[in-house]
């Protein structure tokens, strides 16, 4: 008999699901274990829930560490919900983000005869974001140290963070100054926004997400990756221009030229998704640009744009490597954001028809197009769960011969599959960050033998975490 709070000593031999790992004990139960163990660790855990066929557990300590265990360089890690593989070494990263690929098409795909390929590993394991999502919260997250310290005898405000949320814990956020994966231009204006803002805390209060008021909600940093241009968005509720511009001669003076741009955008909503319903520019073009392979993309604050430079380009390539695209094909790229995978294909086509349901990120796309005197890419804003709209457009652009879809992590809502199985192209290459996505969306693209998974290729976008990009292959079945 097992009881809650009862420590347990456990080897763990496979990764589990939502960062947790898996062991049995030597009574042959299985047990999930949460927080930063690694694969070969044996180590102690605290149960906390019993069930009929397995236990849960929180980690407490490392009896014998694994040979792939490192140091983690982050001083947040264990807190911190983002880098939470920094205590495993690359080798072992790239092995685990294969096996999740493979286990999530065979075990929720039911896809038995596929064999992944090695994860293509990142050439930069730290400091690789060109892009970085900061939230304001008026309750910062307190370690168990810090709990039971009064108020005012913190050494920072409570009632203050900037930062990251702690995983499940989206009412607070752990207040950072600096993070490993962004670039030394975001951690200098993540302390100089949170510095000016603490001295402005009267005209700059903190939005609840309880009483939906206040004005501080999240900053956001793009650093273009081949341009080094670089953008500051802060996101409130109003403008204040008097404060904005007082910020802006800040930030201008912390990072001097390395500033292009410094954007407010506003938003009434009652969510904590840092997109603007207007925005004022108050330094630079609003925009930057950033290059992948022979193309410049102008990028705005509330557009997709993939989140590593340097691995975007070795993902496009290996999209073009198993798209095998001919001359006279017709391609649609569907959730193309700012056209950076039409572009990529346009040069191995006849043209390229870019889909997007977001206006900014169309109108970039066109933009970009434009700039680069493309003349064979089209991109127009349909959602995609309009058939009508679609098929109306595929007869005056023409039947696809290759369908690239790239949806976001969620993937593709059921009734876009439907479109995509009446579009009928001969070869869909699906892009996903998701493994689970990719498995359900290609099951249902697989069902009644309509379409056969032919090949996936993992790609290590985010060194240092457990997420990991794919690209697969699939063929209708004529």
């Amino acid at each position: 008999m097992y009881k809650k709070k009862q420590t347990v000593e456990v080897e763990i031999i496979d990764l589990g699901e939502k960062n947790q790992c898996f062991g049995r004990l030597e009574d042959g139960i299985a047990i999930f274990v949460q927080g930063p163990a690694a694969v070969g660790d044996v180590v102690q855990a605290e149960i906390f829930k019993i069930k009929k066929k397995y236990l849960a557990a929180r980690f407490l300590s490392v009896v014998k560490p694994s040979p792939h265990r490192i140091d983690p360089v982050c001083r947040y890690f264990g807190l911190c919900g983002g880098c939470k593989w920094q205590h495993m070494d690359y080798t072992e990263q790239l092995r685990l983000k294969r096996k999740q690929v493979q286990d999530a098409l065979e075990h929720i795909g039911g896809f038995k005869e596929i064999d992944c390929a090695p994860c293509l590993p990142a050439p930069d394991l730290l400091g690789y974001r060109n892009k970085m999502d900061f939230s304001f919260t008026d309750l910062r997250y307190l370690t168990s140290e810090e709990i039971d310290i009064e108020p005012d005898q913190h050494e920072k405000p409570v009632d203050f963070a900037l930062g990251f949320h702690a995983p499940g814990c989206f009412s607070k956020a752990i207040d950072i100054d600096h993070c490993d994966l962004s670039t030394p231009e975001m951690n200098i204006t993540l302390n100089t926004v949170r510095r000016f803002c603490l001295q402005h805390r009267e005209e700059l209060p903190i939005y609840s997400t309880h009483t939906h008021t206040g004005e501080l909600r999240n900053l956001v940093v793009r650093h273009g990756g081949h341009t080094g241009e670089f953008m500051v968005n802060l996101v409130t509720s109003t403008h204040n221009p008097e404060l904005m511009q007082k910020l802006c001669e800040t930030l201008k003076n912390a990072l001097g030229d390395r500033l292009t741009t410094f954007v407010n955008n506003i938003t009434s909503s009652k969510n904590t998704v840092a997109f603007g319903e207007k925005e004022y520019v108050l330094h630079g073009p609003g925009t930057i640009t950033d290059r992948l392979g022979d193309y410049t993309y102008r990028i705005s604050a509330n557009s997709f744009f993939q989140t590593n430079t340097t691995q975007a380009e070795t993902l496009y390539n290996q999209i073009l490597d198993i798209a095998r695209l001919k001359p006279e094909d017709i391609v649609y790229d569907l959730f193309c954001g700012t056209g950076s995978i039409a572009l990529f294909a346009s040069g191995h086509c006849r043209k390229v028809l870019g889909v997007e349901v977001v206006e900014s990120s169309v109108n970039d796309a066109r933009e970009n197009a434009k700039r680069h005197e493309v003349e064979n890419c089209e991109f127009i804003r349909i959602d995609l769960k309009d058939i009508a709209d679609i098929e109306a457009e595929m007869r005056e652009f023409g039947h696809p011969d290759v369908v690239i879809t790239d949806p976001p992590r969620a993937g593709m809502n059921p009734k876009a599959v439907k479109m995509l199985l009446k579009m009928a192209p001969p070869t869909i290459i699906y892009v996903s960050c998701n493994p689970a996505s990719l498995a359900r969306d290609g099951q249902m693209l697989c069902e009644d033998r309509a379409y056969r998974l032919v090949e996936c290729h993992p790609v290590d976008m985010f060194p240092q975490t457990n997420h990991v990009e794919s690209v697969a292959r699939f063929e209708r079945v004529d």
